[in-house]
């Protein structure tokens, strides 16, 4: 039997947030859903979020030449670091945020899933389908635990 997690999910709570510019935003919301770690100075994730959120307003599919683009000009107007622009580390995050169920890829063009808001997507794909089974295994192994506990004190 291997210890490798069929599922996993990290989640964070941070303070309320009241008064966030709209980049710092988005970087709670990746580090909140465990997409971006604390400390990371490479957060071209937070940019994709913000892109892809945006041209989702218009339901636009981006490839990833185009959200490569957007990013580098939403990097430049905040004042942030160019590096992690590469081709494939916009595949790796993309990627990242596919897995997470929060985008989907068809023809080679990324959106939100179904076009959907991401509090929706949060709700529907995260808190409803990935995080309930997770918290039934995790009971399982305690009660599994609490059988072992009762059976060894007999």
């Amino acid at each position: 039997m291997k210890d490798l997690p069929l599922t996993e999910i990290t989640l964070r709570k941070y303070e309320k947030p009241n008064n966030l510019e709209k980049r710092e935003l988005f970087r709670k919301i990746c580090l909140s859903l465990g997409l971006l770690q604390l400390g990371d100075s490479r957060d071209i994730i937070v940019d994709i979020l913000m892109i892809l959120t945006e041209a989702n307003k218009n339901k636009e599919r981006l490839n990833g030449e185009e959200i490569r683009k957007r990013v580098e000009e939403s990097r430049k107007k905040y004042s942030l670091d160019l590096k992690g622009l590469a081709e494939s580390n916009i595949r790796r995050q993309l990627k990242r945020l596919r897995d997470a169920m929060i985008i989907d890829k068809s023809e080679n063009k990324y959106y939100l899933i179904e076009h959907s808001s991401l509090k929706e997507i949060f709700e529907r794909n995260i808190e409803k389908f990935v995080i309930p089974p997770i918290i039934e295994r995790i009971k399982e192994y305690l009660n599994e635990l609490e059988k072992e506990e009762k059976t060894k004190s007999i």
